[in-house]
This record gives C-alpha cells, sequence and structure tokens, in this order.
C-alpha cells in the first residue's frame, strides 16, 4: 500500500512538473501570438489607410477600386499574421497553406461567373470606357450610367427605368459612349423635287444652322447633294454641336427645316430654277 501511495505521489508530481513546464512554455506562446496579433492588426490597418489615400491621389483610379485594393491587401496582411501564429504552437503552416489554397480554388471555380464580373468590373473602372453620368449603348443594354460597381453596373434608361447590367457583358463587347466626346455631329436630310433651285435651298439650310447659337461654326455647318433620284433631289445638312445640346438641338432644327421646306406653299419652299 506504502509503495502504490508513493507511485501515485511521484506521478503526480511529475504531471505537474510537465503541466508547469508546459505552461511555461505555453504563456510565452500565447503572449507572444498576443502581441504578433496586435502588431499584425496595426500594421494591417496603417497599410490598408496608405494604399487607399495612396491610390485614391493616382489619376483614373475610382474610389471603389481603391477600396477594394487596400482591402485586398489588409486581409492578405491578416492572414499571413494568423498563420504566422499558428506556427508559433507548433501547428504545420505547410498544409494550411496547402489547404487554403485547394479551399480558394474550389471556391474560384464554382464562382467562376462572379469572378468573371469582378475581372471586369476592375477592368472597367481601370479603363474608364464610361463613367458616372454618362449615356452608354451596348447590344445588350442601354442607359444612363448610375454606379459602376465590382459586381455590376446600375443604369437609368431612357424612359426612366433601373437596370442592372452584370459587368462582363459591358466589358466583352463594343461599348458606344454617347457623353466621352464634347462635340456631336448630326446630319439631317431633306428631299426636294428636281425642279427645285437646289443651289438656294442648300444656302437656306446652311443660314437655319447658322442661325442656331448651340451649333458650331467651327467646323462650319455645310450642305451638300446626298443622293439623286428620278423625281427627286436629297440634301443633307451636317453641322456640329455641343453633346450636352444635342437632342434638343437636333429637335429644334428639324421642327426649323420642316416649316421652312415642308409647310409653306411649294413656290415658297422651292424656289423654281432659274
Amino acid at each position: 500500500m506504502e509503495q502504490q501511495a508513493s507511485d501515485v505521489i511521484i506521478a503526480t508530481r511529475t504531471a505537474l512538473s510537465q503541466a508547469s513546464a508546459l505552461a511555461v512554455q505555453y504563456s510565452f506562446s500565447v503572449i507572444g501570438a498576443i502581441i504578433l496579433l496586435f502588431v499584425g492588426w496595426i500594421i494591417a490597418r496603417l497599410l490598408h489607410n496608405w494604399a487607399y489615400s495612396g491610390l485614391s491621389r493616382v489619376r483614373g483610379i475610382d474610389e471603389t477600386l481603391a477600396r477594394f485594393f487596400s482591402n485586398i491587401l489588409r486581409y492578405a496582411v491578416l492572414i499571413l499574421v494568423f498563420i504566422t501564429v499558428l506556427g508559433q504552437f507548433g501547428v504545420q503552416t505547410a498544409s494550411i497553406i496547402a489547404a487554403v489554397g485547394a479551399i480558394g480554388l474550389a471556391i474560384g471555380l464554382a464562382l467562376q461567373g462572379t469572378l468573371q464580373n469582378i475581372a471586369a468590373g476592375i477592368m472597367l473602372l481601370v479603363l474608364r470606357p464610361f463613367r458616372v453620368g454618362e449615356s452608354i449603348e451596348t447590344p445588350a443594354v442601354s442607359g444612363t450610367v448610375t454606379e459602376i460597381g465590382l459586381f455590376a453596373t446600375e443604369l437609368r434608361t431612357a424612359d426612366g427605368l433601373y437596370r442592372l447590367a452584370p459587368n462582363s457583358i459591358l466589358w466583352n463587347v463594343p461599348v458606344t459612349n454617347y457623353s466621352r466626346e464634347r462635340l456631336r455631329r448630326h446630319e439631317l436630310s431633306v428631299t426636294l423635287p428636281n425642279e427645285a433651285h437646289i443651289e438656294a435651298a442648300k444656302a437656306k439650310l446652311v443660314e437655319i444652322a447658322s442661325g442656331d447659337s448651340r451649333i458650331e461654326q467651327t467646323p462650319a455647318p455645310s450642305a451638300f447633294i446626298a443622293e439623286l433620284g428620278t423625281d427627286t433631289t436629297s440634301l443633307t445638312l451636317r453641322y456640329w454641336v455641343a453633346t450636352g445640346a444635342w437632342w434638343a438641338t437636333t429637335r429644334d432644327m428639324l421642327e426649323r427645316v420642316k416649316q421652312t421646306f415642308y409647310a409653306a406653299k411649294p413656290e415658297e419652299a422651292a424656289p423654281p430654277a432659274e
């Protein structure tokens, strides 16, 4: 009995000694891990702010893109710190990295369409084929851009409807931007009988265009014969106008030309040939 009691005491002392040694060993590891996490969190935060501030000052970098890249940098630092902390406790980080890579690959395959939208969104934000407030048209969608996100772009159609377009369908197709250039050309056609005074009609068209202050005089408006028919001659008036005033000017010019050439009597609208 005494021998058994002595063995129990020795075993207990050994266990306590080992537990004390482990506690001392892992206490330093825990303290070091806490310090490492705290320092890593501060560094990640500082790098995030530094990256966001630097990217925001770069011309052509959208705020959404600046936030995206700065957040990627922050989370990359935090993941690196977390793996380092696990290594402090003897965890095989190589297997963790391999597992994270496999999980990332599986998620990437499952979200292939979403990742395509993100990649397209990044390219749209970097290259800027259109900006917020500009009117665009593609084979799939058209409207005024209200917001450009990483996954999709929001538009407002001409009849006031909300439209959400995935970025992938805006990046892989031709995009017509109606608002990017300062000037926009318009061509207006008029069909007159062959017996009309063509030169007088051309001069009248140029006079109508020159009388509108919204129409650019450099390059100056011009009128020319566009098509010859059996009984009629088609004239084309070509002029340039500021993009923002294109629609209003086009409507007004159509009305003036109609009143001049089609609303009056034939002999007044088309002077006889000399």
